[in-house]
Parts: structure tokens; sequence; C-alpha cells
């Protein structure tokens, strides 16, 4: 027989979403299952495939029994596809007992197949309100963690909970459509997926890269379905592994295998009316209507050891939304720094980047006038015989050091023109216009004698307490603090002596 199955009576729905979807739910189709909701053993967990999330996950409340309830294991709050551990909720919760509760039934979905488990809220028996902070499968059964146990419940999704929800179910109907399409047009399987934290972009893993026009034409054709509006839903039957065709190693991974960790009793087979059917154990909408989908129009290709494979991204439901919106903010607030309008924003960013190629190319010519005019002044004030020099600038310069590197290069080259190239010590610091106690001055010594060069590096670690090194007959290093000419400027006088001394 076919037995339908929908939402128990007294739940809620999103008002929007039934704008929406009207009284359309996901329809759960089998030939041989015979099970009722809701159930008449409440004492017996509903196994996963037939929870109330996946009969009709739309479903926003619920009121069910607890099976048991124990002290976890483990007193660390789980991160539960959030980006950071250290959020404020997670904070709070861990200075709380971590229970696990297995209820009979739950409209929460437990983690799997890639999609990660909901959040929401239970509130017990004296109406207190607790956190559901994860959700996870449990053999055959659904276990929840959360900080206090009840005998009796009521689940819910909450706003947060069911905007996460509902999130994960565009992106995951998003994810069967666009691999179907990739499989019957191009002959791309999907070789994995990932169901990314909002708002980023999730994506799909396929065996190569893709040209625009696959990429466009692959999009066009999901959008046909999206305005058809085609229809999904769910087929069930119990589970025997040993039933299940081994998959071909060229064949979609996702969806068309049953994951190694599964011990459901339910067998979830997903159809997309007339594209598609996959196993799958995911929270679903049940039609493609309103569902836009947008792909990216490039892939990112990754090498391994053996293959390379590439990521293809992709949007839709809120996570579009809110891409457009954060697009849209950028382009017009660039639009008003480039003083033009949105459409000229690339023209005027192409300029500006042009310019600036000019500009640091006329930077860099006029700091190497000035380094070689420095290094002949050097060389001039020094006068005849052996050369000892400190010299000491002020430069704002984010690259002060590599404009010394460059006075070091242009000495070199001075000597280099003269007959006879005499012995030399040269010291060059620079200092920021505006010194705190956490700047930075950097120092360069280079020499005629490495062995020299490597004394006076050693010299100014012991009185200045600097930190650099070198290699040859050149050496660079940092001192933080004020540097003043009347104290600093003579310490470094007085290394320039004893070593010449």
């Amino acid at each position: 027989m076919i037995a339908y199955c929908t939402a128990r009576p007294g739940g809620q729905y999103s008002r929007d979403l039934e704008t929406r979807w009207g009284n359309s739910l996901p329809a759960l189709v089998s030939e041989t299952l015979n099970f009722q909701c809701p159930s008449p053993h409440p004492r017996v967990p509903i196994p996963v495939g037939l929870l109330a999330c996946q009969r009709d996950p739309l479903l926003r409340e619920l009121s069910t029994p607890v099976v048991s309830c124990r002290v976890s294991e483990s007193s660390a709050v789980p991160s539960n596809g959030r980006k950071s551990k250290k959020d404020k909720s997670s904070m709070q919760a861990s200075a709380q007992p971590l229970l696990e509760v297995v209820l009979h039934d739950t409209i929460l979905f437990p983690e799997g197949g890639g999609q990660p488990s909901d959040i929401g809220t239970l509130t017990s028996a004296d109406d207190q309100l607790w956190d559901v902070v994860e959700v996870k499968r449990h053999e055959r059964q659904h276990a929840l963690q959360f900080l206090i146990p009840g005998m009796y419940t009521i689940v819910q999704l909450g706003e947060d909970g069911f905007k996460r929800r509902y999130d994960h179910m565009c992106m995951h109907t998003s994810q069967h459509l666009l691999s179907a399409v990739l499989e019957a047009r191009l002959n791309l399987p999907t070789l994995s997926w990932c169901l990314t934290a909002f708002p980023s972009p999730c994506y799909v893993e396929i065996p190569r890269g893709m040209s625009l026009a696959e990429i466009t034409l692959v999009q066009d054709e999901a959008n046909k379905f999206v305005f058809e509006g085609r229809s999904v839903h769910v087929e069930v039957e119990e589970f025997d592994r040993n039933e299940i065709p081994e998959v071909a190693k060229d064949s979609r991974s996702t969806g068309k295998g049953v994951p190694a960790d599964y011990t459901g009793g339910i067998k979830r087979t997903v159809v997309i009316d007339g594209v598609d059917r996959n196993l799958c154990c995911g929270t679903q909408l049940p039609s493609l209507h309103n569902l836009q989908l947008f792909i990216f129009p490039h892939t990112d290709a990754l090498s391994r050891s053996s293959t390379t494979s590439a990521r293809l991204y992709f949007l839709s439901g809120p996570r579009l939304l809110a891409h457009l919106a954060s697009a849209n903010a950028l382009l017009t607030s660039t639009a008003a720094t480039m003083s033009c309008g949105a459409p000229e924003v690339p023209e005027r960013v192409e300029q500006v980047v042009e310019e600036r190629k000019r500009a640091t190319k006329r930077t860099e010519d006029v700091e190497a006038e000035l380094a070689a005019a420095i290094a002949r002044d050097i060389l001039r004030e020094a006068g005849p015989g052996k050369i000892v020099v400190h010299r000491h600038r002020t430069d704002d310069a984010t690259n002060a050091l590599g404009f010394l590197s460059s006075i070091s290069s242009a000495f070199a080259n001075e000597l280099g023109s003269r007959p006879e190239v005499p012995s030399h010590l040269v010291v060059l610091s620079s200092s920021p216009s505006a010194q705190t106690m956490s700047g930075t001055t950097v120092i360069m010594i280079f020499a005629s004698d490495e062995k020299v060069v490597k004394e006076v590096g050693e010299g100014l670690k012991g009185k200045l307490n600097i930190k650099g090194g070198g290699k040859g007959t050149r050496w660079s290093g940092k001192f933080t603090g004020v540097w003043k000419e009347g104290r600093e400027g003579l310490l470094v006088q007085e290394v320039l002596k004893s070593v010449n001394a």
C-alpha cells in the first residue's frame, strides 16, 4: 500500500511560507511501510528517516515525550556549524551541564548527509525554556543535546532556528537540482558537496573545471525547472545495506550511495519530479517554486596527488538575497568613492590602478635618484682615505629599510666607478617623524670587510638591544623605541670607534 503522512495536528507554520507554498507539503510516499503519525508507541523513538522534520520540514513546533535522558560525557558545547566556538551562545551554554536526551519524535534535524543539525528550543512541563545546541543521530535514534531534561517537552525551531532550517533546505534542494543537471547535461558527476555556514556560497566538487558557456547552460536549465515549479517528494522504505548496490567510482557519490556511518532503519529517496532521484536523509523544500539558482561564473581548481577536480559555487534562497544586498552595498560605496555611477565603476577602478602603477614607477625612479645623491653626498663628506660614517634620516615611507638598501647599492656603484676602492664602513638608520615607544627604527650596515660588519652588528645588539642579522658585507636590524641622535646616535658612534680603534 502507499501511505501518505502529513503534519501532526496543532503544528505551527511560518505564515510567509504558508503564503508561498500554500498547503503543499513534501509528500512522504511508501509502498512497503505502514506507519502512523503520531506513533502508538510513545516510549519508542521514531527511526531516522521518518522524523517529523523529515515528514514535514515546514513544521515549527511539536509536542513529544522524552524517551531517555543522561548527562553528556563531553562538557564542551559543539560548534554545530558555527563560524566560531567562542560565540556568545556557546559561552553561555558552556556554564551549564550538558545533557543528552532522546525524544520520541523531533522537528529538529540531526546532522547528516552533509547538512548541519538544526538549532531550537525545548519547553519542559514546568514551562522552562532551554536551548538545543546540537542534534545527532544515535544508532537508529536521534539524540538531542541540551541543558536540562524533562519528562515531557515541546520542541520548537524558533525564529533563528527556522531561518537556519529554511536556508539549509534551500541550499540542499538546490544542490540536488544542480547535481542532477550537471550529470544529465554535461555528464559531470558530483564528487562531494559542502553546505557552508551562512552567508557563504555552497559548492559542489566536480571532476574538471567548466567554461562560462557550460555554467550558463547549467544555470539556465536548472532555473527552467524552477520556473516550472517542479514538485519534490520523498519515497521511503526499509533500509537493508545488503540490497544497496555499490556506487561506481565515476558515479555521483553525493546521494547515490548511502553514507558508511548511516544506521537508520529507513531508506529515503528524494524525488524532483522528472528531474532527479537521490538517496538523502536531509530536509528538502516541497517544490522548486521560487528557488532561483545562481551559479558563480567560474570554478576553483583543486590539485591532488593523483587527480584534479574543481569547485563550482552556487547560491539560492536567503543566501542569494544576502549576496545581492552585500554586492549592491559594496558597489554603491565604491561608486561614491570613485565619484561615478555604478556602471562606470569597472572603468574608473581600472583607471585608478593604471594611475597607481605609473605613480609607483615615478616614485621608484625618484627614490633611485635620491639614493644616488645621498650616496655621493656621503662620499663627499667622508673625503679621501678610509670611510667610516653614520648617517641618520627621517622617513615615513612604508619600506624605509628598502630605501636604505637602495642607498647601499648606489654607494657600491659610486665606489665601483673609482679607480681605487677605499676601505669603508657605513651605518644608515631611519626613523619615522612621529616616534613612539613602540615605534621602529631600521638600521643597515655595509662595509668592505665582512668581519667588520659582523663586529659592528654585534656591538649594536649589545648597546642598543637591536634585533637583526646579515650575511656577507650587509647587515640589517630594527630598534624599538624613540631614537634620539644625542643618545642612540652617540652609542652608534661609540661602536664605530671601538671597531676602528
